[in-house]
C-alpha cells in the first residue's frame, strides 16, 4: 500500500515521550513466549515474525519505542522488565534505566532497558546499577544465544546507564519535542539522585 494512502494507526501516532519523564513502549513479544511478533506499519497489525528454538524464550517483554528511528531504520528496540507478561500491542508508560549497546552488520542496533511506571517489582529501579548482575546477565545471554542462532555479523558492546539511554532516545526521536527533552532531564536527575543516595549513607540516629 502506498505510504501516502496508508492511514496511520494509533501506534504510528504515539509520540516517543509519555509523562513524568517516561516514554511509550509498544510490546510486541511478551515474556515467556517463543513467538517473535513484530509490528507491521504497512498493515497496522502485529504479525508472527518467527518462532524461537525450543531452548529459547523471551525472559522479558520485548517491543519498541514509537516515534523513534534507530540506526537500522526501525524504531528503537526496548527490553521491558515488567512484573508479569503483557501482550502484543500493549502500550506501557516506562522509565528508561539503561541500554545494551549493539551493532548488526556494522549498523547501530541498540536495545533500551526500561521498567513500567506502575511496576511494583522494579519501583525503585532508576538506573543500571539498581538492577542485579543476574538480570543483566540473563538479558545479554539471551541476545547472544539468539544472535548466534541467526548468524550474520552481530556485536554486543555492553551495558550503559540511564543517562546514556536518555541521550539515545533524544537522538533517535523523530520529533525533538519539549517532552523528549524533559525525558532526558528527568531520567538524568533521578539517576543522579539515586546514585547520590547510595554513595552517601544516612547518618545513624542517636
Amino acid at each position: 500500500m502506498p505510504e501516502k494512502l496508508r492511514a496511520k494507526t494509533p501506534f504510528d501516532r504515539l509520540p516517543a515521550a509519555s509523562v513524568r519523564g517516561a516514554i511509550h513502549v509498544v510490546v510486541e513479544s511478551p515474556s515467556g513466549s517463543r513467538n517473535k511478533y513484530k509490528y507491521d506499519p504497512k498493515l497496522g497489525l502485529f504479525r508472527l515474525n518467527r518462532v524461537l528454538p525450543y531452548e529459547a524464550s523471551f525472559p522479558f517483554d520485548y517491543g519498541f519505542a514509537p516515534g523513534t528511528r534507530s540506526g537500522d531504520d526501525d524504531p528503537l528496540d526496548v527490553v521491558l522488565l515488567s512484573d508479569a507478561p503483557t501482550f502484543p500491542g500493549c502500550v506501557v508508560r516506562a522509565r528508561p534505566v539503561g541500554v545494551l549497546r549493539a551493532r548488526k552488520e556494522g549498523v547501530v542496533n541498540d536495545r533500551l532497558l526500561a521498567v513500567p511506571l506502575v511496576s511494583r517489582l522494579y519501583h525503585d529501579v532508576h538506573d543500571l546499577a539498581d538492577l542485579s548482575p543476574g538480570v543483566l546477565l540473563s538479558i545479554e545471554r539471551f541476545f547472544r544465544t539468539i544472535l548466534n542462532i541467526e548468524g550474520g555479523e552481530h556485536q554486543l558492546d555492553g551495558f550503559q546507564n540511564a543517562a546514556k539511554a536518555a541521550q539515545i532516545i533524544a537522538k533517535v526521536s523523530e520529533k525533538k519535542t519539549p517532552q523528549v527533552v524533559k525525558v532526558v532531564k528527568v531520567v538524568k536527575a533521578a539517576a543522579k539522585k539515586k546514585n547520590g543516595e547510595k554513595k552517601s549513607p544516612k547518618k545513624p540516629t542517636r
